[in-house]
């Protein structure tokens, strides 16, 4: 790997590693979102504290701190080595941060943010899943993680096993290893479905 390539890794690890979460709670004055809730420094979290604002802002934010850095590797020219390392190095950084003692985030909205740098195809190929999903289980974890593995199949259709298809894979794996108290918790069926009550 040249130094250009390597510094370009380095550079989307270490934006990956900024926490919107905390950063728009802390410019809206809310309690940090790693101390409520499920104490998951991410977008869900954050609407539990009541500001539409501040959450819709770091989901906007964890996509293009995924797909920025993707982006412009392409840009530059970079090969699929180069962009597959560029793609995971920004989502380890949201899950593992160097800025907060690599406590970070389930990921998602910077897997979907990576898969729109990479192409548009999977991004659709994700959102259509987590939205079919989503629909007929009201499960978010588990549309969450279907969708990152239909993107992996996805990119081995589109793209053939290469590393760009090899670091969705890995995405999907970390998104499962992150989510897996949700999967406990699906298996057992005690998992929240979207627009439950608190009380249900």
């Amino acid at each position: 790997m040249s130094l250009n390539a390597a510094l370009a890794v380095i550079a989307a690890y270490l934006i990956g590693s900024i926490s919107f979460a905390i950063v728009f709670s802390k410019l809206f004055q809310l309690a940090d979102p790693r101390s409520y809730g499920s104490g998951n420094p991410g977008a869900t979290n954050v609407l539990r504290s009541g500001n539409k604002a501040a959450a819709l802002l770091t989901l906007l934010f964890d996509a293009l701190k995924g797909g920025v850095p993707v982006w412009l590797a392409a840009q530059l020219g970079f090969g699929s080595d180069v962009l597959g390392a560029v793609a995971l190095a920004a989502f380890l950084g949201h899950l593992y941060p160097v800025w907060h003692r690599f406590q970070g985030g389930k990921g998602v909205a910077t897997a979907l943010g990576v898969l729109v740098g990479l192409s548009w195809q999977l991004a659709l190929a994700a959102l259509l899943t987590f939205g079919v999903v989503v629909k007929l289980s009201r499960y978010v974890s588990l549309a969450s993680i279907s969708a990152a593995f239909v993107a992996t199949l996805a990119s081995a259709l589109l793209r053939g096993i290469d590393a760009v298809t090899l670091a969705v894979l890995a995405m999907a794996l970390l998104l499962v290893w992150r989510h897996r108290a949700n999967v406990a918790r699906l298996r057992a069926g005690t998992e929240s479905k979207l627009g439950a009550s608190k009380a249900a």
